[in-house]
């Protein structure tokens, strides 16, 4: 699986999708993915949160778009979303408690590996809706 840093390296031919907005936030994402996974201790669980934060946000903004055009896969992307939100709101609680190894290890393998598919595929395919609706 590649790190954030290879994913944000090959942004331009991976990730792409051509919706500036969408485009912005993913790399943000990935940044906020590499700064977090570069910290330990009470940076990480700074960073972590910010994370978090970045990551409720995005996926509010994304699915507010997908409402706007009335996506046909707004329920199998939210639900997608809110699996993702699950997990990252259960780790950030241990993080917080001073627990951070195992959100560490989720951050670098799980969240990565979900978004090299989530970005490919879901995403793609709202990128391409929200293009044929302008």
């Amino acid at each position: 699986m590649l790190s954030a840093n290879q994913m944000l390296s090959q942004f331009d031919n991976n990730y792409q999708l051509g919706d500036a907005g969408m485009d912005t936030t993913h790399q943000e994402f990935l940044r906020h993915c590499q700064e977090t996974a570069a910290t330990t201790g009470s940076e990480f669980a700074n960073k972590f949160k910010k994370l978090l934060d970045h990551t409720q946000a995005h996926f509010d903004e994304e699915e507010r778009r997908m409402i706007s055009i009335q996506h046909g896969a707004y329920k199998e992307h939210r639900a997608d979303h809110q699996r993702i939100l699950g997990d990252m709101t259960r780790f950030n609680e241990r993080v917080q408690a001073g627990r951070g190894m195992m959100a560490k290890a989720w951050l670098n393998d799980s969240l990565l590996a979900w978004f090299d598919i989530h970005a490919r595929t879901m995403d793609s395919a709202l990128a391409a809706d929200l293009k044929a609706s302008a």
